[in-house]
C-alpha cells in the first residue's frame, strides 16, 4: 500500500461503519415478536400497526435495513431523502437539499398528514438524519417559500454555523423543533443518525420530533448577529416579533411522552472504526477532536501546525502518525462562479500551508459523499498535488480567492468521489505525519 491508499483506507473504513445497514444491525433487535434497542423493549403484538418513516440524507438506506430486521411487521413507510430510490413497502419522496423548494413543503405536508392520521394503538419508527431540515418544511403563514429560500440562502452565504442555522428555522416552521411530533398520538421510536457536533438531539434535522429549548429571543439574536434582521422578508420579522411578543406559541420545550429517542449513528464512531483501521495497518493513530468547526481554511491551518509541531520537534507525539478529526467546518462564500466545498476548500487550504513537503498527507471528506454544490465527497493531498499544480500552472490563492476548490483538484486528480453514500455523520479529517518522503511521488 502507499501512503495515498493508507489513508485513504483509513477513511473508508470509517465510511462503511456509517452505513445505515451496520448502524441498525449493531442496536436493533426482534426476538419473539419483541424489539429491542438499547435495552429498551417493545411488544410488536401490542401495536395494530407498525408504521416507517423518515427524513434526511440516510433515510432510504435505514429503512432498507429496518425493513430487513422487521420484515412483514411493517406495514407500511414513507420516507423523504435527497435522491429517488425502490424500496420494497417504503413509499420514497425525492425532495430539495441543501436550498428548500415545493418539493420540500409538499413532502412535510404528506408526513404532517400521515402522523396526524395515527393512533394510539399504531407504532412508528422514525428514521432522521442530516438533510432533514431542507428536506421537509412547512413555513409559517404568512412567510412564502420564496422568502423562506431567501432567508436559507443568506444564512448559508454568510457562513452561519449550523447550530445557529437551526434555531432560525425551528422558529419559522410548522414541522421542526418538535412540531411535527406533536401532531402524533401514536407511539414513536426516532433512530437518530447524528450530523452534528455533539449530537445535540435538539439540533438534528431541527428536531421535528424532539423539543427545542431556544426561543424567538434567540432567532432575533441570531439574525442581527449575522446582520440579517434588516434584509429579513418582511414575514420573518412579523413572525418574529410576534413570537417575541408572545402572540405566537413557542416551539415545545420538553420530550413527548409518547416518542423515544435512540441515538444509532455518529462522528464519533466513524473515528473510532477509522483509527482501528489505521492501527492495523502499523500506523498509529490519534483522534483529536470529533468537534471541528469554524471556517475551513482557518481550520486547514490550525490543523497543519499541530502537523508541522510533531515534523519538527516530535510533540505532542512522535511521527509517523495519523491526526484524526470530525466535525464541520464553514465556508464564507466570496466568489460567484466557484464549486467545491467545506472538505475541498480545507484541503486546498492545508495544501498552502504544507506546499510540497513529502512528509504530510491530507484528506477532508463528508461521509454523505457530497461535498457543497459538487459531485465529490472531498480531496486528499500530498506532496504530488503541489507539483501537479505547479506543471499546471495553478494558483493556490487564485483558486481560495473565488471557492472554487472542486476545478483545482479535477485537474490535479485528487478529488475523492464515492458518489451519495445513504449516511451522513459530518465530516472526516485525517494528517498523516510521515518520518520519510509520502509515497516516493507515486499517487497509488
Amino acid at each position: 500500500m502507499t501512503r495515498r491508499e493508507q489513508i485513504m483506507s483509513i477513511f473508508q473504513e470509517a465510511l462503511n461503519s456509517a452505513l445505515p445497514g451496520n448502524l441498525v444491525r449493531d442496536v436493533l433487535k426482534v426476538d419473539a415478536g419483541v424489539l429491542t434497542i438499547e435495552g429498551r423493549s417493545y411488544r410488536l403484538d401490542d401495536y395494530r400497526r407498525v408504521h416507517l418513516f423518515g427524513s434526511g440524507k440516510a433515510s432510504v438506506e435505514t429503512a432498507r435495513a429496518v425493513k430487513a430486521v422487521l420484515g412483514e411487521r411493517v406495514t407500511d413507510g414513507l420516507v423523504v431523502s435527497n435522491y429517488g430510490a425502490d424500496l420494497d413497502g417504503v413509499e420514497v419522496l425525492e425532495s430539495s437539499h441543501p436550498v428548500l423548494t415545493e418539493k420540500s413543503i409538499a413532502a412535510a405536508e404528506i408526513l404532517m398528514a400521515r402522523l396526524a392520521a395515527l393512533g394510539p394503538d399504531d407504532l412508528f419508527i422514525y428514521l432522521l438524519s442530516g438533510g432533514s431540515s431542507a428536506l421537509i418544511e412547512k413555513p409559517v403563514p404568512p412567510i412564502t417559500l420564496a422568502e423562506m429560500q431567501t432567508l436559507v440562502k443568506g444564512l448559508l452565504a454568510n457562513g452561519v454555523p449550523i447550530e445557529d442555522l437551526n434555531v432560525v428555522r425551528k422558529h419559522l416552521s410548522l414541522v421542526k423543533g418538535g412540531r411535527l411530533g406533536r401532531l402524533a398520538r401514536a407511539r414513536g421510536i426516532v433512530l437518530v443518525v447524528s450530523d452534528v457536533i455533539g449530537d445535540d438531539l435538539e439540533a438534528i434535522g431541527s428536531a421535528p420530533l424532539y423539543f427545542d429549548r431556544s426561543s424567538f429571543a434567540d432567532t432575533h439574536a441570531i439574525l442581527r448577529k449575522y446582520g440579517l434582521w434588516d434584509e429579513a422578508p418582511r414575514s420573518v420579522r412579523e413572525v418574529v416579533e410576534k413570537g417575541l411578543a408572545g402572540g405566537m406559541e413557542e416551539t415545545p420545550k420538553g420530550p413527548s411522552p409518547l416518542i423515544d429517542h435512540f441515538l444509532i449513528g455518529t462522528n464519533t464512531r466513524t473515528l473510532r472504526k477509522g483509527k482501528e483501521r489505521g492501527e492495523a495497518l502499523g500506523i498509529p493513530v490519534r483522534i483529536m477532536s470529533s468537534r471541528l468547526r469554524g471556517e475551513a481554511r482557518e481550520a486547514a491551518k490550525a490543523i497543519m501546525a499541530i502537523g508541522e509541531e510533531i515534523a519538527a520537534a516530535g510533540t505532542p507525539f512522535a511521527a509517523p502518525v495519523c491526526l484524526l478529526f470530525g466535525g464541520e467546518t464553514t465556508v464564507t462564500l466570496r466568489g460567484k462562479e466557484g464549486r467545491g466545498g467545506r472538505n475541498q476548500e480545507m484541503a486546498l487550504a492545508a495544501l498552502r500551508e504544507f506546499q510540497g513537503n513529502p512528509r504530510f498527507l491530507f484528506l477532508s471528506a463528508g461521509t454523505d459523499g457530497i461535498d457543497g454544490h459538487s459531485d465529490a465527497a472531498g480531496a486528499l493531498v500530498d506532496c504530488t498535488s503541489w507539483e501537479k499544480a505547479r506543471e499546471l500552472g495553478l494558483r493556490i490563492d487564485d483558486y481560495l480567492a473565488r471557492n472554487d476548490s472542486y476545478h483545482f483538484f479535477q485537474k490535479t486528480g485528487d478529488l475523492i468521489m464515492t458518489g451519495p453514500t445513504g449516511t451522513n455523520v459530518m465530516d472526516m479529517t485525517a494528517l498523516l505525519i510521515t518520518e520519510a518522503p509520502a509515497g516516493g511521488g507515486s499517487r497509488g
